[in-house]
């Protein structure tokens, strides 16, 4: 990539950061639509974005559990399903266009309803875990699939089934992202033998971004902005799979 365009990636990826960070989210499907509006190479992307991915959900998971939105009880049955799925998922090299121009559509709707409807979940109710493990797991097939973290599967599927309050939602997700981007990124290096593109510019601008975005989503934003900020990310998620 030409050297005078650095700065202006570097913007984006500090904007998507900071938007998706927000949310309780990392901004891997941002980072692989701004990367490759950029003109990365293809092999690169998927495994750079994993990378910042886990930087930014660490801090992200940070400041939503400090600020006393995380529930343990809610999170471990979809991690444990989730974890050995998204390594499976980032080792897979598989024709996925069908698949993601389905996951798309599903995103683009939810999206539509978190922005027309973003009051917040007055009760809630815990799931099974039997339930929480087997859509853990393919929420970690799709994210390792995909190059994400699976946090824009998995916000939407607690707040649609009230399963969680908004920042609850974010805080859980954020883990939840962290633990399956970890766990792809070891699939996608078992796969290809290869360390994934790495720069120093490009991790600075997501950890800025990330630390101001998780910063006022977990303490200062309400929860019925934070769903609108959750309308315009999956948005952002569901036209990149469409159309990558």
């Amino acid at each position: 990539m030409n050297n005078e365009l650095l700065p202006l990636l570097c913007a984006a990826i500090l904007l998507v950061a900071f938007l998706y960070s927000a949310v309780g989210h990392a901004g891997a499907s941002g980072y692989i639509a701004v990367m490759t509006l950029f003109g990365l190479a293809d092999k690169t992307i998927r495994p750079a974005a994993l990378v910042l991915n886990v930087l930014v959900a660490a801090l992200t998971t940070w400041q939503f559990r400090r600020a006393g939105h995380f529930s343990w009880r809610l999170f471990w049955p979809f991690a444990l399903g989730s974890i050995p799925l998204a390594f499976v998922g980032g080792y897979l090299t598989i024709p996925t266009k069908g698949f993601k121009i389905l996951v798309g559509v599903v995103l683009l709707f939810s999206a539509i309803r978190f922005w027309w409807k973003p009051r917040e979940t007055e009760t809630t109710q815990m799931p099974a875990e039997s339930l929480s493990i087997a859509v853990g797991g393919g929420l970690g097939l799709l994210s390792g699939l995909t190059g994400t973290g699976g946090g824009i599967f998995l916000t939407p599927v607690l707040l649609l089934k009230r399963w969680a309050t908004t920042k609850t939602a974010a805080g859980v997700s954020a883990l939840f992202i962290l633990c399956n981007s970890l766990s792809g990124l070891l699939g996608n290096i078992s796969n290809t033998r290869q360390l994934p593109f790495f720069a120093v510019p490009l991790a600075a601008s997501a950890l800025a971004g990330g630390a101001f975005g998780s910063y006022l989503g977990s303490q200062r934003f309400a929860p019925e902005a934070i769903k609108r900020l959750l309308a315009v990310v999956l948005t952002i998620a569901g036209l990149k799979l469409l159309f990558a």
